[in-house]
C-alpha cells in the first residue's frame, strides 16, 4: 500500500533524502513541515478525538520541506562529494560496464577503481566505474591503457541532487522533475532522466 517515498527538502527546496510515511508523518507530528508540493500521495489516518469525536488525517504529498537541516546547507555547496557505495555507483553507469558496454544486473557488477589504489588511485567517484567481473578481472591490477582496454565513459562525482536521484527506486514524475530542476546544466543524468 505504501510502495512510493517521499522526497524531503529542506525549506529553501534542496533535496535531501527519501523518507517513508512513517517518518513524513513524524515531521507533521512535530510540526517541522514547512510546506509541501508535487502530488497526494497518501491519507494517514489516526485516532478519533475524544472531546470532538473526529477522527485525524494527514495527507502525504509526493515532496515535503522540512525546517531545521544544518545538514542541507553543506550538501548544496560544491565541495560536497557524496558517499560513494556500489548500488549508487552501478545506477550512476545505468548498470553498464565501461569497459564492454554491457548491461548486467548490480550482482554481476564490481567496482573498478581506473587508477589501481596499488598504483596510487584514490577510491573516490572519479577514479571508479562500474565494471562486470570479467573485465574487472582482466584488467587486473593495471592502468585500463597498459590493459588494453577503453572506457567508454569518463567518470564523475554526481551533485547532492543526482546522488538523491540516483537512491530513489520508483520515483514520480513529479519528483523526477523538482530532482531534475536542480541538476547542474550539463548533467549527465539530465539527458537519462528526459523523456
Amino acid at each position: 500500500m505504501f510502495e512510493h517515498r517521499i522526497l524531503r527538502t529542506d525549506i529553501s527546496g534542496m533535496p535531501l533524502e527519501w523518507i517513508g510515511y512513517e517518518e513524513a508523518v513524524r515531521y507533521y507530528y512535530l510540526e517541522q513541515v514547512a510546506y509541501s508540493c508535487g502530488s497526494t500521495l497518501y491519507r494517514v489516518r489516526g485516532g478519533y478525538n475524544s472531546t470532538t469525536g473526529r477522527r485525524s488525517a494527514i495527507d502525504l504529498n509526493s515532496i515535503i520541506a522540512t525546517e531545521g537541516s544544518q545538514q542541507a546547507s553543506l550538501k548544496g555547496r560544491t565541495s560536497y562529494t557524496p558517499p560513494l557505495n556500489n548500488p549508487t555507483l552501478f545506477r550512476r553507469d545505468a548498470n553498464i560496464c565501461m569497459y564492454c558496454g554491457k548491461q548486467f544486473r548490480n550482482s554481476d557488477l564490481s567496482r573498478d577503481h581506473v587508477t589501481p589504489v596499488s598504483r596510487g588511485g584514490a577510491n573516490t567517484w572519479n577514479n571508479v566505474v562500474t565494471a562486470c567481473k570479467r573485465c574487472n578481472n582482466h584488467k587486473g591490477d593495471r592502468t585500463p591503457e597498459s590493459a588494453g582496454m577503453q572506457l567508454i565513459a569518463v567518470p564523475f562525482t554526481p551533485t547532492h541532487a543526482e546522488y538523491v536521484y540516483l537512491q530513489g527506486r520508483r520515483i514520480l514524475a513529479d519528483q523526477m522533475e523538482f530532482l531534475r530542476s536542480h541538476f547542474p546544466r550539463r548533467s549527465r543524468l539530465r539527458q537519462r532522466t528526459e523523456v
